[in-house]
């Protein structure tokens, strides 16, 4: 039994984390995608998935609160989207800090602890017992008193995995965390993002280009390209037939060993002002 079905069966009365209902973006003249329907489980394990520029990052921003739809709506654990939600814990890109940062690595976190992660941070009593524990569960303690800016990638990426759980959230947004790791760390990052969705029960949205460090965890995919999308179990989705029919050119998924390739795909989304045929539901 999958993990969305485990979830559902122990908790068959409880609300989803996460609906999408008739959701609709543009980017100036252009429709990103429209018609998108989604409902999110607890415990469930979404990836996202598509080219550069088909919507991805922009539908994580529109679940944040930060980038209004055009049409539909969205809902995060009953309740209307909205910033700064504490229900909401997101995990970025690695992106290096600057070598001379004077930010220690419980500093950073402690700014999700401390719920200002933009601002001068309020500490409140229990904030440094929060904290180790938050070090401690994401691997860091042993180097929580050093400087974030000389410690590698995946050691900071683990920090703002930390910092994106400090409110111990329902719906986990992860924009491509994984990038520019080494497949130790990335490895790593995703057990640690997994131990979430199953201790916690955490539902996880997980935007990635590339599908097979988490295939083994993923429910479901939603693939958006062209301003269109699909939506189904890993089974239904990647298949040369759904991602030909979805690009409207040929596209080959391909195994080798352990691992899928996806052949064909364009590197860059081209200008759509006029995609209104999706794919609703499964992909088989």
């Amino acid at each position: 039994m999958s993990a969305a079905a485990d979830a559902r069966a122990g908790a068959e009365k409880s609300n989803p984390v996460l609906e999408v209902r008739g959701a609709a973006l543009q980017r100036g003249d252009r429709e990103l995608w429209s018609g998108l329907d989604l409902t999110v489980e607890p415990g469930e394990f979404i990836a996202v998935l598509g080219p550069s520029g088909s919507g991805k990052t922009t539908l994580l921003r529109s679940i944040l609160g930060l980038q209004p739809l055009s049409a539909g709506e969205i809902v995060v654990a009953g309740e209307p989207v909205r910033k700064g939600n504490p229900r909401i814990g997101y995990i970025p890109q690695q992106r290096s800090l600057a070598p001379d940062t004077s930010m220690r690595a419980r500093d950073l976190v402690a700014l999700g602890v401390q719920g200002s992660r933009f601002g001068f941070p309020v500490p409140h009593r229990g904030d440094r017992a929060k904290v180790d524990q938050l070090l401690e569960s994401v691997g860091a303690a042993h180097y929580a008193d050093r400087r974030v800016g000389l410690l590698s990638g995946g050691e900071q990426q683990r920090l703002r995995v930390g910092q994106a759980l400090a409110d111990e959230p329902t719906l986990l947004l992860c924009d491509e965390p994984l990038s520019n790791l080494d497949l130790a760390n990335q490895v790593a990052i995703t057990d640690i993002i997994d131990r979430q969705r199953r201790d916690r029960r955490a539902a996880v949205l997980f935007v990635t280009h590339d599908i097979n460090p988490i295939l083994g965890r993923v429910d479901r995919i939603l693939y958006i390209a062209g301003g269109r999308f699909v939506l189904g179990t890993p089974e239904e989705v990647l298949q040369t037939r759904v991602l030909t029919e979805l690009y409207g050119t040929p596209v080959f998924v391909l195994r080798a060993g352990d691992r899928l390739v996806v052949v064909g795909v364009p590197d860059a989304e081209p200008h759509h002002e006029h995609a209104h045929d999706h794919d609703h539901g499964g992909a088989a």
